[in-house]
């Protein structure tokens, strides 16, 4: 890969979760893979007083636990003279100050600001930013999600980011639509005439989409009971893989082409509204239970979790997508916590022929399905039926599966390895335009309004299950099953 241009990267929430577990690690990779240049920086930015030593032994031992068997010491001893650390509040302005005195000399150079703080504050240090008088026209910003809690506050924080940077200069990340798997179904759509007829009503019945976890909210109980499942992951995650799944091909890998259509299919999203919301959606809550054997605590149990909470820590949704190309095939999205496996898979079942002449299977799974899996592992499996040996013509499933690291005998960029070296590069094509996220939040903010006017709450689930029954029985009354129960 070649040499990325020099950039200045700061990251704010610089001692977090995010930046310590997923961004640090990933700026590693990228340039002990020789592709970020000795001559950029990396600053991490919070209000800790830390000394730059200090954040220094921090961020080795963090780069240590998630690298594994990747961290190289003279590497990593190579690397860390690219990193440093600020002392910042984002609501002090005289802060800032320092900002200024450590990008000075350097405005013709990428300058990356990298929110990872609660959405309440992009605000606060965009306005800091510019009377900082740092932010130039070769800056970026890097907004991490859900940005808001509805549509009201989402605009309000588009506007005041908007203030300060134009939307060319926005990065609105997913981390999902980095992930080598969504960029291999885009591939399989857009890239090979096999898939493209068959890609719409009449020949396929149903799409699954699943996002399943079996951690529970872990150290984010004050943030999550707040937000709750169908804000924290079906606002962004699984809506912006329905998109890629649901849209039309794009006039070309144009990053506003891409994103346009992209736009169209949440605009096309039936509303769920008023009682839609008691039959088309499903909101669930754990209570303790075991996963992989061992106990775990309900979610009333867990730490910043208010006793009568009813935040949803899982939530199931029938999608209908009034087009040309979709009407009549619904699409259901799943996700949630403590669940029985850790797994996010996008599920296509196309119809049966239409007059069997074999003698069929015995089987409840229909018989041509494409599973493309992006965790634990990633890899696209087609399922058919081929010919079982022996006498007679008796069928039998068999999968054409493609494992994407046992093909290419490589490992795969971690998500935020792709997305961080695309906001260097400038493309915008994985991450949201500001009309997007305006979409699905104008789609998201009416199922809340409706479990809220009819007092719908969550229904109550044993961790390490696959979720309350009435999930099942939501897909089960269009005779359908999720994919795990077949």
């Amino acid at each position: 890969m070649a040499v990325l241009p020099t950039f200045d990267m700061l990251l704010f929430g610089g001692t977090g979760d995010l930046v310590t577990r997923k961004l640090l690690p990933a700026l590693y990779r990228r340039y002990a893979a020789g592709q970020v240049s000795a001559e950029s920086r990396i600053f991490g930015v919070a209000r800790t007083a830390l000394s730059r030593n200090e954040y220094l032994i921090q961020a080795e031992a963090a780069c240590r636990e998630f690298l594994g068997k990747e961290f190289d010491a003279p590497h990593w001893t190579a690397f860390s003279g690219l990193l440093n650390y600020v002392k910042l509040d984002a609501a002090a302005e005289m802060d800032y100050a320092a900002l200024k005195t450590l990008l000075k000399g350097r405005d013709d150079i990428i300058r990356v600001f990298f929110f990872s703080t609660a959405s309440n504050l992009f605000s606060v240090i965009c306005r800091n930013l510019a009377k900082a008088a740092v932010v130039t026209p070769l800056s970026r910003v890097v907004l991490e999600k859900p940005l808001g809690h509805d549509c009201q506050s989402a605009d309000l924080i588009n506007t005041q980011v908007g203030a300060v940077f134009a939307e060319k200069q926005i990065y609105r990340i997913d981390h999902y639509l980095g992930k080598e798997a969504v960029q291999n179904l885009m591939a399989l759509r857009f890239g090979n005439a096999l898939f493209e007829p068959l890609w719409r009503r009449g020949l396929i019945k149903h799409v699954q989409i699943t996002v399943a976890e079996e951690l529970g909210v872990e150290r984010r109980g004050q943030f999550y009971d707040k937000t709750g499942a169908l804000r924290d992951m079906v606002q962004n995650h699984l809506l912006q893989l329905l998109c890629i799944m649901a849209m039309e091909p794009p006039a070309s890998s144009d990053p506003d082409a891409v994103r346009d259509e992209k736009l169209k299919v949440l605009r096309a999203l039936r509303p769920l509204r008023d009682r839609d919301v008691l039959t088309k959606t499903v909101r669930g809550q754990y209570k303790a239970g075991a996963v992989r054997g061992a106990p775990v605590p309900g979610y009333l149990e867990e730490a910043d979790i208010a006793a009568d909470s009813r935040t949803e820590t899982f939530a199931a949704l029938k999608v209908d997508i009034d087009t040309w190309r979709w009407a009549g095939v619904p699409f259901y999205l799943r996700t949630g916590k403590r669940l029985q496996d850790r797994l996010t898979e996008l599920v296509v079942t196309f119809d049966e022929v239409p007059h069997p002449i074999f003698e069929m299977p015995p089987t409840t799974r229909t018989a041509n399905e494409l599973v493309i899996r992006l965790q634990p592992d990633e890899s696209i499996t087609m399922t058919i039926l081929a010919k079982n040996p022996g006498e007679g013509m008796r069928l039998k499933p068999v999968s054409l599966a493609l494992d994407l690291g046992e093909t290419f005998k490589t490992r795969s960029l971690d998500a935020y390895e792709r997305l961080l070296m695309d906001t260097v590069r400038g493309n915008l094509t994985l991450f949201m335009r500001r009309d997007e996220l305006d979409a699905a939040w104008a789609w998201i903010d009416p199922i809340r309004a409706g479990w809220e006017q009819y007092d719908e709450r969550p229904k109550i689930y044993v961790a390490g299950s696959w979720g309350p029954a009435a999930s099942s029985a939501m897909i089960g009354r269009d005779g359908f099953a999720w994919h795990d129960e077949l």
